[in-house]
C-alpha cells in the first residue's frame, strides 16, 4: 500500500492480486447472489483504489478492504434486492461432491435466515478467520458487539442445521 501511496503504477495491482479471491468469497457470502458480489467487489476495488491516500496503516491492508468491501456489499442489497432463491442457483463451486454441495446448501440457508449483523460477524471470524478486533474494525462496532452477534449466530446456525426426525436441518423444513 504504501508502495502505491508513493506513486508506484503497479503496486495496486498486486494488492488486487493478493486480495481480489478473498474479497469475491466475502461479497458472495455477504450478498448471497453472484451478480450482485461481482459489483460490490469491483466497487470496493475502485474505492480502495481511490481512497488509497486515506489508508493511514492502523490496520492490515486486509482488514481495509474487508471494511470497504462489507460496505460495498451492503449499498449493493440498499439498492437490489435478489430476485432469486439460492435453491435456484447452481453450487459456486460444481467440482464439489453431492454431500458436500447438500452441506454448503445447508448452511448458506442457515445464514441467510440469520440477522444482517450475525451473519456477517460470523462471516468475518469463523469463515475468513478475522479477529473480533478486525471484524469489530470492519463493521464498525464495539468488540463486545461481535462476540455476541457470534455467540449468538452460532446458537442459531447449531439449531438451524440440527438433523430433525427425517435427517434433513431443521432450518429446510
Amino acid at each position: 500500500m504504501r508502495l502505491h501511496q508513493a506513486g508506484d503504477p503497479d503496486a495496486f495491482g498486486e494488492i488486487f492480486r493478493r486480495h481480489k479471491d478473498r474479497m469475491w468469497a466475502l461479497a458472495l457470502r455477504t450478498t448471497r447472489d453472484p451478480e450482485v458480489a461481482a459489483d460490490a467487489v469491483q466497487d470496493a476495488f475502485l474505492n480502495a483504489f481511490r481512497r488509497a491516500g486515506t489508508f493511514r496503516g492502523d490496520a492490515r491492508v486486509t482488514t481495509w478492504l474487508h471494511r470497504i468491501t462489507v460496505n460495498a456489499c451492503l449499498d449493493r442489497l440498499r439498492r437490489v434486492r435478489p430476485t432469486l432463491d439460492i435453491a435456484d442457483h447452481e453450487p459456486v463451486e460444481p467440482r464439489d461432491g453431492h454431500h458436500a454441495v447438500d452441506v454448503r446448501l445447508d448452511v448458506r440457508a442457515a445464514l441467510a435466515q440469520l440477522p444482517q449483523g450475525q451473519r456477517l460477524a460470523l462471516t468475518l471470524v469463523d469463515m475468513h478467520g478475522l479477529s473480533v478486533a478486525e471484524a469489530a474494525a470492519v463493521l464498525e462496532v464495539a468488540e463486545g458487539t461481535v462476540k455476541s452477534r457470534c455467540s449468538r449466530g452460532r446458537e442459531a446456525m447449531a439449531r438451524l442445521l440440527r438433523p430433525t426426525a427425517d435427517g434433513a436441518p431443521e432450518g429446510r423444513r
